[in-house]
């Protein structure tokens, strides 16, 4: 995925800083520790951006997270109902199972949607610590 690095798209599906590109946001790799799903740190240890630009801000994300889940689900309807022609029923199970599986991808993709809709990639941030 290196090749979209500079990109929105590069931070939104890896989780790095929206601005450098270069470190995480979250503390844990694993989004499916419950616990820890959320946890981002406060700044960028390469650009020293500032994740939490106001108190709440990403309360913003659950607006978001309402369409990433309607992809989701219409994926997982598309998949089950027309590929596998399974009946109305099975296709609204596997509608919710897929929900309820992808919870934590959801929120954790949502944020990073949010956040790079108000920060964008900076090539200079990017090449801070390569000079030094």
């Amino acid at each position: 995925m290196g090749f979209l690095k500079g990109s929105k798209l590069y931070s939104i599906f890896t989780g790095k800083c929206p601005v450098c590109h270069n470190e995480s946001m979250y503390k844990t790799k694993n989004p499916y520790i419950l616990t820890d799903t959320l946890k981002m740190h406060e700044r960028c240890s390469h650009c020293n951006t500032k994740y939490k630009i106001e108190p709440s801000f990403f309360y913003g994300a659950m607006y978001v997270s309402y369409p990433v889940g309607i992809a989701f689900a219409t994926a997982a309807f598309v998949i089950t109902y027309l590929f596998f022609g399974a009946t109305l029923v099975s296709a609204f199970i596997s509608i919710v199972g897929t929900l309820i599986a992808f919870m934590p991808i959801i929120m954790r993709v949502s944020r990073n949607i949010w956040i790079n809709i108000f920060m964008k990639y900076d090539p200079q941030k990017d090449q801070l610590n390569d000079n030094a």
